[in-house]
């Protein structure tokens, strides 16, 4: 029995290594206000959504997959939640029972194993019960074959042949034993046989008199031969309790996946009512294979600031086309690392095969994302910034692989100029030669006007610049998110110093590149 909810041909590895630079990722997208509203407060869906969002899929077709297992999640989030309570309620309940001192003994295991799956039968039922009267509504190949799985596997022939079994395994008649006699008459090839029908009459039965056995009496306090028969009955028991222990487990693993892999959706429940209560925009975005890159958006916005705000966000627009560096300069407060953000967190939403905070959104997926912010100087550093930035660039260079994309928010800035800029421009030809994608936040006036003047074709520039509609949101201006971005030429009469005047509001991305990007659009999800 399988969920396969999260793949279609495996299950969903909660015990899998993370990226590397998971802390760097969550410190720098801040992700961890995105995991805590997909937890609500509840610790194993938090590690099942920190796990899924930083478990990045690469592959379109597999993205694709759980997009529309998640559209009938939205859809029908009634029954899923359901079957995740009932799954979460069988896999608590088992921890509840009680093992006994000697755990690993034959009886304790019998036991543990017959309460586990009596247990497991009501749970079972339910799970029937649901997919047999809400599998109409669902669509999705995941929900169809565990529907079909459930319903093929879980017959009323099957809950009937546990329940006798279970009722056997108890014992409450004793135990039947048959055995050999070996070499010094030592017992051997231990059978636990099945009671034959009560043949006595209810005389020998009210009576005891029965000479149909023999039958020999142990004594209250004969510690000894207690203890002898404990272990003849566990040597007969020993192979029915290993095999009831391994069903029990088989079953037990399948509730515990089930409640793994709707726990993502779980999460994906919760934090879609809490963006869609503040009629904040999401949709299902479009992912496109890896050969090249690719990126065109309408309202994206950063989830995480959303979510820390009362105010909705004001969501950007932009169409970077196929240029793989996309420079981003303007006026400090002007909301560029903002959108940084909002890119960044995007792209790991999309590949989970989530939503994303966006009126659209598609793009090339990419094997790994890194993120090189920069640091507050603080008490544990050993050296200066500038060491510390270029031992962080060195860990990703190690890590880094074609059609990867790296996140550069105001890089090498610790240093002078000219410095700075040198650094910045080899790092990112290097990165650009490796096939890499680069977005780039920059104060440095060098860097962008060189790069401007060699990498014109290859690059996308914008520019942050104070929104008109700024004024629209006076309730908000402690948050700088607000900024147009624009396709602009960075100039030479341009200077260091006098940038354009940002203002800490909400505005608006609406800036694109050269030509036409693709014609696919993305699904809006339904409120």
């Amino acid at each position: 029995m399988k969920a396969f909810l999260m793949y279609a041909d495996r299950d969903f590895d909660m015990a899998g290594e993370l990226p590397d630079n998971e802390p760097a990722l969550t410190e720098d997208l801040g992700l961890g206000t995105l995991l805590r509203a997909m937890a609500g407060g509840d610790e194993f869906l938090f590690e099942v959504a920190r796990r899924a969002v930083l478990s990045s899929l690469a592959d379109a077709d597999a993205i694709g997959y759980r997009q529309r297992i998640l559209a009938d999640c939205l859809e029908q989030a009634s029954a899923v939640r359901q079957m995740y309570d009932a799954a979460t309620e069988a896999v608590a309940g088992s921890k509840k029972i009680y093992r006994g001192i000697f755990s690993q003994s034959p009886d304790s295991i019998l036991r543990w194993s017959v309460e586990a799956l009596q247990l497991f039968v009501g749970i079972l039922r339910r799970l029937r019960n649901i997919a047999d009267e809400q599998a109409p509504g669902f669509r999705s190949e995941g929900f169809t074959a565990l529907f079909g799985m459930l319903s093929r596997e879980l017959g009323d022939d099957y809950f009937q042949a546990i329940e006798d079994h279970l009722q056997r395994l108890r014992f409450r008649d004793g135990v039947l034993i048959s055995v050999e006699l070996g070499k010094g008459n030592k017992a051997i090839n231990y059978v636990l046989s099945k009671p034959p029908r009560e043949k006595r009459s209810w005389f020998q039965r009210i009576s005891g008199n029965d000479r149909s056995a023999y039958i020999l009496r142990i004594a209250d306090r004969d510690e000894s031969g207690h203890r002898t028969v404990a272990e003849l009955r566990g040597r007969g028991i020993h192979l029915a309790a290993n095999a009831l222990a391994q069903s029990t487990d088989h079953i037990l693993s399948f509730l515990t996946m089930l409640s793994c892999e709707l726990g993502f959706y779980i999460g994906c429940l919760n934090l879609h009512e809490r963006l869609t209560q503040k009629g904040e925009p999401l949709c299902f975005p479009v992912p496109l294979a890896a050969g090249e890159p690719a990126l065109s958006f309408q309202g994206l916005y950063d989830a995480c600031l959303s979510l820390r705000l009362e105010e909705r966000a004001v969501g950007n627009d932009g169409n970077a086309g196929s240029k793989p560096l996309v420079m981003i300069t303007g006026a400090n407060q002007g909301g560029k690392s903002t959108f940084l953000r909002s890119v960044g967190v995007a792209q790991l939403m999309m590949q989970c095969g989530m939503f994303v905070p966006a009126g659209s959104f598609s793009g090339s997926v990419c094997e790994r994302l890194f993120t090189h912010f920069r640091r507050e100087e603080d008490a544990t550093m050993e050296s200066g910034k500038l060491d510390e930035e270029l031992g962080r660039m060195s860990e990703i260079a190690d890590s880094i692989t074609p059609h990867s994309i790296v996140l550069f928010n105001e890089s090498f800035a610790a240093t002078n100029e000219r410095e700075g800029s040198e650094i910045a421009r080899q790092i990112i030809r290097a990165l650009l030669e490796s096939g890499v994608r680069v977005f780039f936040v920059t104060h440095l006036f060098d860097l962008a006007h060189s790069l401007y003047l060699q990498e014109a074709d290859a690059a996308l520039f914008l520019r942050g610049k104070a929104s008109r509609r700024a004024a629209d949101f006076p309730a908000c201006r402690r948050r700088a998110i607000a900024h147009e971005l624009r396709p602009r030429p960075v100039r030479a009469h341009i200077r260091r110093g006098t940038p354009a005047r940002g203002l800490r509001t909400h505005g608006q991305l609406t800036g694109r590149a050269p030509g036409r990007g693709r014609s696919q659009r993305s699904e809006q999800v339904g409120h």
